[in-house]
């Protein structure tokens, strides 16, 4: 057969660099066993595996004009609903838009001032938001916006700049960070690197926000009571404990504010309380009382607002407590941000720490948000909607936004039905821009931060949940513990970058320490249903096929079976079952998790020490003379005869690797593999060890064996035996409609409730149908040490174990 020029080319370069394409005799040994297993089993027809090849590889990863298409059309997910837009959707959206809207305007102003803001760009951020996520959603519930820990990051970034650039207007400073923070995030959108943020861990996330709730109720208590309203006198940006300690010693500073600040948040908790005590008393009522306590805040605000305006009404240039001030009505701080080199240098070393923000809460919440209301977000394409939200949003004069815990709550629980009531919120808070701006002079500051702290203390982690955290795994609680006292003893950035950190760290030190287990066989059976043994009675009015169903279930044992379990219960198996080595000199070695560079060395480690500790060396003799003999394994002196417990050990015979955990091996690990196959060949020589292969699913994982030796019987020396080669062991499936799941079921029932003389009868037709019927083996007969499953393998070792044919002698 004539070669194809290319394959002649890469021989020629092959010669060239003396490269060896075929060390191992693949292609004469795969012919070979594929020949030798058809021959054996004529009425199986033949197939061989082919490798994956690197053009393979590039076709599946070369964008085709359809998937560029799709690319696109993906981008706007909206597409996808929009034509089937109609009126009942129209009014779950107005309702949960305008519910949003009430809760978003006095929150948006609360948080600009945890960003050292003036009150009207958290409106702005607001506004932007909501009116342009829904273009690029794929959440119904995400509300985008201003939220208190990006808003608390954002502040401490433009309360440095008033030192660093005093040049440079705060808002400047915040607009650039939007700009650069969106401008990240949407590139990893884009590039569909969304998977990214499942990197973060939930205990880590929940010490995030744990942290970063604490850091902000109490940074929010100096200003509800009072304390800097007439003189600044500790600053609310230093560590939470010295937040805390300055708090304590300021008290006899204690203003009017306080009676504003308190009250407003006694009254919110008091509305919350009450609404739940009556939802579950009335439920009835559960969706009145949802909608009056999800509008507490604006209800909170609107009086204490009230109450304001009717003790400051002629006092606006000597207010009786702190006011928010003068709010600029509409849009007047648009304009191109401003982006410059000393800006953006200024920010740099704080550019991770605001893209992490904005990427736990945004993506955490729309996932959590997505399970419960049953639809599956595109993690990638929310990083699209939140980073070009950022990126447009400083027209508008907006700095950094992400999704909002608390109005998503609200808006999902609000019967919002799709990402459009994101335009009705934008228009409310378009009303509030232009028709309130004159209302929200009175609003108390001091009621302002009570409602932050209303509203952060809610993402504080309950000690149920970390009880949770304890019980399913105690180190991650530590990982918890720690990030939450970071946050509270130094800052929020660097508590998000220890919960990372350290959760990556124990994630690869997992991986290096990763352990295989030796596998045992247990003969067991599985019990049947034996709640059928109660139901004597009722089988009397059961049909004839009910009660042979019934009866065939009652109490019954299957067939018996070998379960493989480890041979030292590290699974938790019960200990008094006896697990053996499925024959003397076979191992069945299982792969606990991915076999690549950083553990490879440790499995292998451990098989090598569980074998030689379990069998003896095949030929003593082969150690050779003294001086030849490894210093590790000198064996006894020249005329000494050494007492050897070992002697009634079995030699080696067979390794089965159980690959179930492996996804992709490297070349690491797979060269430490080929090390051990010699290390183990030099301890059963002249025999050779069988490698055989079970649970093998990646076919580039299938290739990289087989470029290593493995998976296959290298050519016989001519010594073998004709026709005795390998007797072939594999699993076969068949392609009739007869050999289907069902019909196998419906033939089983006839059998069970037909008598020997029917089945008699149908024998003739039966032989006929399984004659028809196609038999294909799973995987290639060209690859015979390479397994559908443990059993398989293990039966294809016992198979060939007492005969062991010339091809296994050096």
């Amino acid at each position: 057969m004539s070669s194809s020029p290319w394959t002649k080319i890469g021989h020629g370069f092959a010669w060239f660099f003396n490269l060896h394409l075929d060390p191992y005799g693949q292609d004469e040994a795969e012919r070979n066993d594929s020949r030798h297993a058809s021959q054996s089993h004529p009425n199986v027809e033949l197939y061989d595996e082919r490798d994956p090849t690197a053009v393979d590889w590039l076709l599946s990863i070369t964008p085709t004009p359809r998937g560029i298409l799709h690319y696109f059309y993906r981008l706007f997910p909206f597409l996808h609903w929009i034509t089937r837009y109609n009126l009942i959707w129209f009014v779950g959206d107005l309702i949960a838009g305008v519910t949003v809207g009430a809760v978003v305007v006095p929150q948006g102003m609360a948080y600009a001032l945890l960003a050292e803001l003036e009150p009207q760009y958290g409106l702005y951020s607001s506004f932007m938001g909501v009116l342009l996520y829904w273009f690029f959603a794929t959440s119904k519930d995400i509300t985008i916006g201003p939220v208190a820990v990006m808003s608390t990051v954002t502040g401490g970034i433009v309360n440095r700049a008033e030192t660093a650039l005093p040049d440079v207007p705060g808002h400047v400073v915040a607009s650039a960070l939007a700009v650069i923070v969106g401008g990240i995030v949407c590139f990893l959108g884009l590039a569909r690197l969304g998977w990214i943020v499942d990197f973060i861990p939930l205990p880590s996330i929940a010490a995030f926000m744990t942290g970063s709730g604490i850091n902000i109720a109490v940074g929010q208590i100096p200003t509800m009571m009072g304390m800097n309203s007439k003189k600044k006198r500790f600053s609310t940006r230093d560590a939470t404990y010295l937040v805390i300690i300055n708090t304590l010693r300021n008290l006899r500073y204690t203003t009017i504010d306080a009676a504003m600040g308190l009250t407003a948040l006694l009254m919110l908790y008091i509305i919350r309380g009450t609404c739940s005590y009556l939802a579950k008393k009335y439920p009835h009522r559960e969706k009145t009382l949802f909608f009056i306590s999800t509008l507490r805040t604006a209800f909170v605000i609107l009086l204490y607002t009230a109450i304001s305006a009717g003790v400051n009404l002629n006092r606006r240039t000597d207010p009786l407590f702190s006011v928010l001030g003068e709010v600029p009505r509409g849009f007047q701080h648009a304009a191109v941000p401003e982006l410059n080199s000393r800006i953006i240098s200024f920010f740099t070393s704080e550019l991770p720490a605001a893209v992490i923000v904005v990427l736990i809460e945004h993506i955490s919440i729309s996932k959590s948000f997505g399970r419960v209301n049953n639809y599956v977000i595109d993690p990638s394409q929310e990083l699209v909607a939140i980073g070009v939200t950022n990126l447009l949003g400083p027209f508008l004069g907006a700095y950094p936004a992400t999704g909002s815990f608390s109005r998503t709550a609200i808006k999902a629980k609000s019967g919002v039905r799709t990402p459009f009531a994101g335009v009705i919120t934008a228009i409310v808070v378009l009303l509030a821009l232009y028709a309130l701006t004159a209302v929200f002079w009175y609003i108390p500051q001091a009621s302002l931060a009570a409602v932050i702290i209303h509203a952060v203390l809610d993402v504080v982690s309950p000690p149920n949940v970390v009880y949770q955290f304890w019980r399913i795994s105690p180190l991650e609680v530590i990982i918890f513990f720690a990030g939450v006292l970071v946050t509270i003893f130094d800052s929020i950035e660097d508590g998000i970058y220890t919960t990372v950190c350290v959760s990556f760290a124990v994630f690869v030190f997992r991986l290096f320490q990763a352990k295989g287990r030796f596998l045992g066989i247990a003969k067991v059976r599985t019990i049947g249903d034996l709640r059928f043994s109660s139901r004597n009675s009722e089988n009397q009015s059961l049909s004839q096929d009910q009660k042979v169903t019934a009866n065939a279930r009652e109490g019954s044992i299957s067939s018996e079976r070998n379960l493989f379990i480890p041979i030292d219960h590290e699974d938790n198996s019960n200990p008094r079952i006896s697990v053996t080595h499925p024959y003397p000199g076979v191992f069945i070695y299982q792969f606990s998790e991915l076999f690549n560079y950083p553990n490879a060395t440790r499995f292998l480690d451990g098989l090598t020490a569980g074998i030689f500790k379990a069998t003896r060396r095949t030929d003593p003799e082969s150690l050779g003379k003294l001086g030849d003999r490894p210093w590790n394994d000198p064996g006894p002196r020249r005329g000494k005869v050494l007492l050897d417990d070992t002697e009634e050990r079995p030699t080696l015979r067979a390794v089965i690797l159980d690959c179930s955990a492996i996804n992709n091996v490297d070349v690491t690990s797979v060269q430490a593999l080929i090390d051990v196959r010699n290390q183990l060949d030099r301890y059963t020589q002249p025999d050779i060890v069988e490698w055989h292969f079970a649970n093998v699913r990646n076919p580039w994982t299938r290739r990289a064996l087989v470029a290593a030796g493995f998976g296959f019987i290298r050519p016989n020396r001519g010594d073998a035996e004709a026709g005795k080669r390998w007797k072939s062991i594999f699993s076969i499936a068949e392609l009739a409609d007869a050999a289907s799941p069902l019909s196998i079921n419906a033939a089983n029932e006839k059998r069970a409730s037909g008598g020997d003389e029917e089945i008699a009868a149908q024998s003739p037709s039966v032989n006929e149908d399984e004659s028809s019927v196609r038999r294909v083996p799973v995987y290639g007969l060209n690859r015979p040490f390479f397994h559908a499953d443990v059993q398989e393998a293990l039966d294809a070792v016992l198979e060939n174990i007492e005969y062991r044919p010339p091809i296994f002698k050096s």
